[in-house]
């Protein structure tokens, strides 16, 4: 009877079987305490396994994974990969690391166990198992949170009841999928943090936001400085705006080409004022003299 309930929960979908405990229930699959549908131990050869389509994590520290491999030379491997086939060899479910160090070591065959899953609870297992221990970095972890919005229509709600975090952190970490690519870059690369990239998207631009990163990584700013540095920017890009949008009178800048060429420096006329640029005295001297305004021009 509980092998039915157990076969019929997996017909279900994965909240049936294991609610929000990966890793518990992909412990279970390999320690054979949970009964699940086509479950068979295989000595597989490396070649045959294809990576997992839907995994989440695109980063491996080659320096962690060749310790990883001189352990798997000793010792070999003592937790199985998780597979399923597929009509060419097997696609691997779960232990994507196991299988690139076993490809260093030079192995060629681990121990697996072949399960039957969907394509819906294959993705679902590979990007939980991830999140779950913390092995993805800022980007990944968006771009997999994403992935199971779009592919299995989450909620928001949903996403974080799944993930085990706040809605609020989830809604966050979506948000870092608006940043242009170099910045996700930075992000991925640990240049900018958190706190640095959700200040940057305040300025919404994704122009600005590429402008501002590298200005801020160029100083060197803290957390603190970055959200004062896009208020500051944020306050002229409604100034900049307004100029933009509302052109200037032709007159006027044929009057401002000629004084400025007169002048040899920057004039600027705005509705009764003329703003004359002056870089330090003695330049304001050679305007006040092109004006006629020095005394020794009025005697």
């Amino acid at each position: 009877m509980a092998k039915k309930e157990k076969q019929s929960a997996l017909g279900r979908g994965l909240d049936s079987i294991f609610g929000s405990d990966v890793e518990k229930f992909l412990d279970d699959i390999q320690n054979n305490a949970q009964e699940v549908p086509g479950r068979r131990e295989l000595d597989i050869p490396v070649d045959e396994i294809r990576a997992n389509p839907y995994q989440p994590r695109k980063e491996f520290d080659p320096k962690s994974l060749n310790e990883l491999a001189d352990s798997i030379k000793l010792h070999g491997i003592f937790t199985p990969l998780l597979v399923r086939k597929s009509v060419q060899g097997y696609e691997l479910i779960a232990g994507e690391r196991r299988l690139r160090a076993a490809k260093l070591a030079g192995l060629k065959s681990v121990p697996a166990i072949s399960v039957e899953f969907t394509d819906e609870q294959m993705m679902e297992i590979s990007i939980l198992e991830n999140v779950q221990r913390e092995d993805l970095n800022p980007i990944e972890e968006a771009a997999a949170y994403d992935s199971l919005i779009k592919r299995l229509g989450y909620t928001q709600e949903k996403l974080a009841e799944r993930v085990g975090k706040s809605r609020e952190y989830c809604a966050n970490m979506l948000r870092l999928l608006k940043l242009p690519s170099p910045v996700q870059e930075m992000v991925t690369e640990k240049k900018l943090s958190m706190g640095h990239v959700r200040a940057l998207l305040s300025l919404k631009d994704e122009d600005a936001i590429e402008e501002a990163a590298d200005y801020v990584l160029a100083h060197k700013m803290s957390v603190r400085e970055v959200e004062k540095y896009v208020k500051e920017l944020q306050q002229e890009q409604p100034q900049k705006k307004k100029r933009e949008e509302k052109p200037k009178d032709p007159l006027i800048e044929d009057i401002e080409h000629r004084m400025s060429e007169r002048l040899n420096t920057q004039v600027i006329l705005s509705p009764r004022k003329i703003s004359i640029s002056y870089s330090n005295t003695e330049d304001l001297n050679r305007i006040l003299e092109a004006l006629g305004m020095l005394e020794g021009n009025n005697q």
